[in-house]
């Protein structure tokens, strides 16, 4: 007892908790250490003579203080912190506070920063692209493949050879695959050495992106070109031009206004009966796009569908049938996944909620108003200039989200305010020459904990690296090749791609190119059409399989040979899926009229599935089909609503409008309160009793045996 008051005391005294910081240990690693050395203490037959000898003296003797312990305290912390032991070091490999001096060849040359601000449908990028045609040499900076291909095809129809280069794909302009003057990209991929005479860095306030700012940061302060023409929101401006202070650089803003007029109407659609030609629904979630798609096929009209998971050729072609003006379909149904990187002449944008469903990092479901940034790109894709309709118009589905919607884009958008950073693989590789028995994972965690940034910037969210970095952390692979795999632009979500970028790892460890025949065995090519929506999903995933094989290919030749073949199923792959899009309805009445009783065939992806979940799904090692591995896993429970806004109107739209539809069980569903597995046991027991003659609820004992085995698979 007087050698645990003792140790308390020593763990209170604010002296040893500043020696600890001192040494590296702040609040949180003091206190794992502490707790760490008194168990060591209260619990080691074989303390070392020393430290007995000391403890005596603090115990029962005059002579001892409790601070006397403290070298012995340090010397514990440091076998279980091995970092402690080159705190220095580590801290200046993770200083992240002067990140222009990272590309030492733009510095070298004084650049011109021309910012091109206004809103969607204001014709910025379509000047900064001009001036990029016009130079001898330029570089296009695009956030997707999709915006980074009609820049690709424009140069090159305007005579200006030009390279596509994205993550997957390297098309060059001249046959002998000479690289030309001129490239299109995604932004990930640019070269911060090449020297241009132009680039163009487009949607610039994706800067501020929790996942992918570190992007844009870099081809800012790293591109070495004479003119860099950012374009992209108002809101980016300040901190653009304080980046570029640090630098010695000047901005020159040129501010443009919308071309076409937006109007925002006092009346919601209310009703799909009163939707006209070049309408746009704008849903956030694929539940809603099919149930709405069905609806309005049920009215006896056509509709195009796009959402994020299709493939860009997929989103194309239904963006090429809505446009064409001598095709039926007049209507389209979309997610936000329209926002950019696709030409379409929509006349009146229909928002069929104002909320989005997000998952929080405690793998809590919440809803949250879309914010005003979002609301006003997505809403100005209304009247694009040059389309057939020369004025735009916005509107929600329901009265009562109308006030709102008009708040939502009457307000003000947020500047943004920081800028994404990202550790290099230089830097993990200096770290882990100083913590050699770090996982990756840990080696990412202690890179962040201690990285120092200043008010500019911040690291950004690391949660799908550190996914994959866990995922992998029992194949043996060096330390490089293991941070290209954990950095592959996968969707966690969709287990049968985390399964199959595992087996992608295993066999890559074990040296075994992973071939053509390999791959169509793993994923069962040829496929069918689909016949359901869980057969498009699934086929929507094995393209997403085909874009992985296509990633690594680049990075690793030798061990992904076969690219051609692969590009070429992937095509046919796009074919496929654009038929099943094309009958889309159907696949839903398939899905609908093929289910069990109580299990309507919904993908469960309004709410992206927890880490936890997913990883579970994914890092099976047994070989389970397709079907099995697509099924989405139980949904966290609703717990709360962020934005007061959606209280009041919000959350009765979701919850009556779309959760309020059919059966219980489908609603419970829905809602992620019942999974498949715990609807089969109850209709399993249902049925038992049915046999047994047994119509009641069984006896109380009974229903609390249930509901105790309920909670169980619940939790």
């Amino acid at each position: 007892g007087e050698v645990l008051k003792n140790l308390n005391k020593f763990y209170k005294r604010k002296e040893i908790q500043r020696l600890g910081a001192e040494n590296g240990l702040d609040a949180r690693l003091f206190h794992q250490a502490f707790i760490s050395f008194r168990k060591y203490i209260m619990e080691s037959s074989s303390v070392s003579a020393d430290l007995h000898i000391i403890l005596n003296d603090i115990c029962f003797c005059p002579v001892g203080h409790v601070d006397d312990l403290f070298p012995f305290f340090l010397r514990h912390a440091k076998q279980i912190f091995p970092m402690l032991d080159c705190m220095d070091d580590l801290r200046k490999i993770s200083d992240l506070r002067l990140p222009p001096n990272w590309y030492p060849d733009a510095r070298a040359i004084q650049r011109k920063i021309i910012f091109h601000a206004g809103p969607t449908n204001s014709g910025k990028t379509y000047h900064a692209i001009q001036r990029f045609l016009s130079a001898k040499s330029g570089i296009y900076c695009g956030p997707l493949k999709l915006l980074a291909h009609e820049i690709f095809q424009k140069t090159n129809d305007a005579n200006v050879p030009c390279d596509l280069v994205t993550g997957e794909e390297r098309v060059y302009a001249n046959e002998d695959a000479r690289q030309a003057p001129h490239i299109a990209c995604t932004i990930e991929m640019c070269s911060t050495n090449t020297p241009y005479e132009v680039a163009v860095i487009d949607e610039i306030q994706m800067i501020r992106d929790p996942a992918r700012g570190w992007a844009w940061t870099r081809a800012l302060l790293g591109l070495c070109a004479e003119e860099i023409h950012v374009c992209g929101e108002a809101a980016a401006i300040d901190l653009v031009t304080e980046l570029m202070y640090t630098t010695g650089e000047e901005v020159e803003v040129r501010n443009y206004k919308r071309l076409t007029p937006l109007t925002v109407l006092d009346y919601a659609l209310e009703s799909l009966d009163n939707l006209r030609p070049g309408d746009c629904i704008v849903c956030f979630s694929k539940n809603d796009i099919y149930s709405v798609s069905r609806q309005i096929e049920a009215r006896g009209l056509e509709c195009a569908v796009i959402y994020g998971s299709l493939p860009p050729g997929t989103k194309l072609e239904q963006a090429k049938k809505f446009n064409d003006p001598d095709d039926p379909c007049k209507i389209l149904v979309a997610t936000d996944a329209i926002g950019m990187g696709l030409n379409l002449c929509i006349r009146r944008i229909i928002f069929n909620s104002i909320v989005k469903p997000t998952v929080s990092e405690k793998g809590e479901k919440e809803i949250d108003s879309i914010p005003t940034s979002q609301a006003l790109q997505i809403a100005g894709r209304a009247g694009r200039f040059g389309s057939s309709f020369t004025q735009g118009e916005v509107t929600a589905m329901h009265r009562e989200d109308l006030v709102q919607l008009k708040e939502i884009l009457s307000e003000a958008v947020p500047p943004v305010k920081a800028a994404g950073l990202h550790p290099t693989p230089e830097q993990i590789e200096m770290f882990a020459y100083h913590l050699p028995d770090a996982t990756l994972s840990n080696l990412i965690d202690i890179f962040v904990s201690l990285s120092q940034v200043d008010g500019m910037y911040f690291v950004c969210n690391i949660d799908d690296f550190k996914f994959l970095a866990d995922m992998i952390q029992h194949i043996p692979l060096n330390l490089r090749s293991r941070y290209v795999f954990c950095t592959a632009p996968l969707n966690r979500k969709e287990p049968f791609v985390c399964t199959t970028l595992l087996k992608f790892a295993r066999q890559f460890s074990r040296n075994e190119p992973l071939t053509f025949d390999w791959l169509c065995r793993h994923t069962r090519w040829p496929l069918a059409a689909p016949k359901n929506i869980k057969e498009l999903v699934h086929l929507e995933a094995v393209h997403d399989v085909f874009d992985l094989y296509l990633w690594l290919s680049y990075r690793f030749m030798d061990m992904f040979p076969d690219a051609a073949l692969v590009r070429d199923i992937q095509k046919k792959l796009d074919d496929i899926i654009q038929i099943g899009v094309r009958n889309i309805t159907k696949l839903i009445r398939a899905s609908q009229s093929g289910a069990a009783p109580g299990t309507a065939e919904v993908v469960s992806e309004d709410f992206p599935t927890n880490k936890r979940d997913t990883r579970a799904a994914s890092d099976h090692h047994g070989a389970k089909s397709p079907e099995a591995l697509s099924v989405a896993v139980e949904a966290p429970t609703l717990r709360r609503v962020r934005n007061p806004r959606t209280s009041r109107s919000g959350m009765r739209q979701e919850d009556l409008k779309s959760y309020g539809r059919g059966s219980l069980a489908n609603r419970l569903l829905r809602e992620g309160l019942l999974t498949q597995e715990m609807l089969r046991q109850l209709e399993s027991e249902w049925q038992d009793q049915h046999r047994n003659g047994r119509y009641g609820f069984g006896s109380k004992r009974d229903d609390q045996h249930r509901s105790k085995e309920t909670g169980k698979k619940r939790k």
